[in-house]
């Protein structure tokens, strides 16, 4: 008796094959001898292309096996005008964002599915699950540097990057000047006195690169070029944590900045079950703002991302791309503001060593 016979459901399946490329807009545009922008307005509905031409690149897509569901979009009146967005469920800064583009989307008439990326679920697997709910433009937080390239699903549909700038090609990006924000966090633990200044990296996360390097800048500008410490890190409370342990195991600074809010909190953890008071001993700034920041028991100064404004740019931008004529890509960088709280002060006076008995 076969596996089949025995249980009554279909066979085990063998390996899978290997993925084809999946067709693009530019396919469809070889195949029919047309332009490519031509296809993209006829695969959305939009005035400007001959009831002929219409025709022949439908029934192009659908030879070419072009994301059939997708092709009702070929219909005004069939649109789906869902948007899809992809986060990273773990990240508190993501999630506010998140909640934050609800109330623009519905404003505009459109419907927001979410794709959360987890350690077990990748930004592929995602991505390709949002364009199977026929999402007609994407959102994409935080994109991952060395995860699945956006490039192909460029050629489908409208994307907007939030964080940072991965994928070629007509693509807004949405995000915040990190560089001025680390610096904004310098300048205050400056100007409190300190100098003994350490910042916890983020590692490749989105805006890493860019608040690593104003955390550099701004030292070098008070003259604290021989002070920089940069301690590895990351985006997470762990991550944090074991910048504490490597931050005790020597020479303490008198000041912090942490990537982001999450490392500022573990951080934090570890230093006050070391013994070390805040902000008396240790000065801590986060990243984010975020609403644990936010908590009357952690009252963390931080940088704060205008969230509901990121959350505005990035939902206007991807539904400008669907509804209006193509135009050029933009990039927006918005200004972060620092928000004192009360895990910064001045710097103890450092006690002389003891003279010895004569």
């Amino acid at each position: 008796m076969t596996e089949q016979e025995r249980t009554g459901g279909p066979p085990a399946r063998g390996p899978r094959a290997p993925k084809e490329r999946r067709p693009t807009m530019a396919d469809i545009a070889r195949h029919v001898g047309v332009s490519r922008p031509l296809v993209s307005i006829v695969l959305r509905g939009v005035d400007g292309a001959s009831e002929e031409t219409r025709r022949r690149v439908l029934e192009a897509a659908a030879e070419l096996g072009y994301r059939p569901d997708s092709l009702a979009r070929g219909l005004r009146s069939n649109r789906t005008r869902n948007l899809g967005v992809v986060f990273a469920l773990r990240r508190p800064f993501e999630v506010e964002l998140v909640e934050d583009m609800f109330p623009v989307v519905e404003e505009l008439g459109y419907h927001l599915l979410l794709g959360a990326t987890t350690p077990g679920r990748g930004q592929e697997a995602v991505i390709d699950e949002l364009l199977r709910y026929r999402c007609e433009g994407l959102i994409v937080v935080g994109p991952e540097l060395h995860g699945h390239r956006l490039d192909p699903i460029v050629e489908e549909v409208p994307v907007v990057e939030v964080g940072r700038s991965v994928t070629r090609g007509p693509v807004d990006v949405v995000g915040n000047d990190d560089a001025l924000g680390t610096r904004q966090a310098v300048d205050h633990l400056a100007a409190l006195g300190h100098r003994r200044i350490a910042f916890v990296d983020g590692g490749a996360n989105p805006g890493a690169e860019d608040r690593r390097s104003g955390y550099r800048a701004a030292m070098a500008d008070h003259g604290l070029a021989r002070e920089i410490r940069v301690v590895p890190g990351g985006y997470t409370e762990d991550e944090g944590a074991k910048a504490a342990q490597t931050l005790l195991a020597e020479r303490l600074p008198t000041a912090v900045i942490a990537s982001n809010d999450l490392s500022a909190i573990g951080l934090l953890d570890s230093m006050l079950r070391a013994g070390v008071t805040v902000p008396e001993e240790l000065s801590v700034v986060g990243y984010d703002d975020s609403r644990f920041a936010r908590l009357p028991g952690i009252d963390l100064t931080s940088v704060r991302q205008d969230i509901p404004q990121m959350a505005q740019l990035a939902v206007h931008a991807v539904v400008e791309r669907l509804d209006l004529s193509p135009r050029a890509p933009k990039k927006v960088a918005l200004p972060p503001q620092l928000v004192i709280r009360g895990t910064t002060s001045p710097p103890r006076p450092e006690r002389a060593p003891e003279l010895g008995a004569r």
